[in-house]
């Protein structure tokens, strides 16, 4: 999922809500939105399937793995 509400990931993970992983793009063009995601597939694909939370912004990625 690639929410554009900038909370909603957080909320889903608080919420225990059920999800196949989330993608959250933050501070990108839109250019780099697209780069970005399918670099993020490629690369965290399994972890995204396994119900992770991974933000991108510029010079970063962060991924929050479920507990």
């Amino acid at each position: 999922m690639l929410p554009l509400d900038k909370d909603f990931g957080e909320l889903a993970i608080l919420k225990g809500a059920p999800h196949a992983g989330i993608l959250r793009l933050s501070g990108l063009s839109l250019s780099e939105h697209a780069s970005s995601t399918l670099a993020v597939l490629d690369r965290h694909g399994e972890e995204l399937e396994q119900g992770a939370l991974i933000t991108v912004t510029p010079g970063r990625l962060r991924i929050r793995h479920p507990r």
